[in-house]
C-alpha cells in the first residue's frame, strides 16, 4: 500500500532546503526516509520515498520546485521535507537526484517533456 504527499513550496532556510508538503492525513511521526528516489514522467516530478512500518509514502517534487532542488544540489545543502509538524531529512537525496539526472539527460525513455524540463531547470 502507498500514499502520496505533494510538495507545495520549497525554500532555502538556514543553509538547508525545506520542502513544504501538503497536509498528511496519517501520523507523520511514523515516517522515515528511505534514501531512494523515482521519476514520475507523467506528472513531471521526482518522487522521494518515505516509509512507515506498513507502507511507502511517495513525496512528489514537481518541476516547479526543481530550481530550488538544483540550488541545494549545487550548494550541497541538506534537504528536508516538512510534513505537518515534523521535519524529515531526505537522506541520500542529492546522490539519488544526480544519478537520475545523469540517466535522464539525452535519454528519451523518460519522455521528451521530462528530459526537456530537466535540461532546462538543472545545471548539468
Amino acid at each position: 500500500m502507498q500514499s502520496r504527499i505533494t510538495i507545495k513550496d520549497a525554500k532555502i532556510v538556514d543553509n538547508m532546503l525545506v520542502l513544504q508538503a501538503d497536509q498528511y492525513e496519517n501520523d507523520e511521526n511514523e515516517l522515515q526516509a528511505k534514501g531512494q528516489m523515482l521519476v514520475d514522467s507523467d506528472n513531471l516530478a521526482f518522487i522521494y520515498i518515505l516509509e512507515t512500518s506498513e507502507q511507502y509514502v511517495y513525496v512528489g517534487i514537481p518541476y516547479t520546485m526543481w530550481k530550488q532542488l538544483d540550488e541545494a544540489k549545487i550548494k550541497e545543502l541538506p534537504v528536508y521535507v516538512q510534513v505537518n509538524n515534523k521535519q524529515i531529512e531526505l537522506i541520500n537525496v542529492i546522490d539519488e537526484l544526480s544519478f537520475l539526472l545523469d540517466n535522464i539527460k539525452d535519454n528519451g525513455n523518460y519522455g521528451e517533456e521530462l528530459e526537456r524540463k530537466v535540461v532546462e531547470l538543472f545545471s548539468l
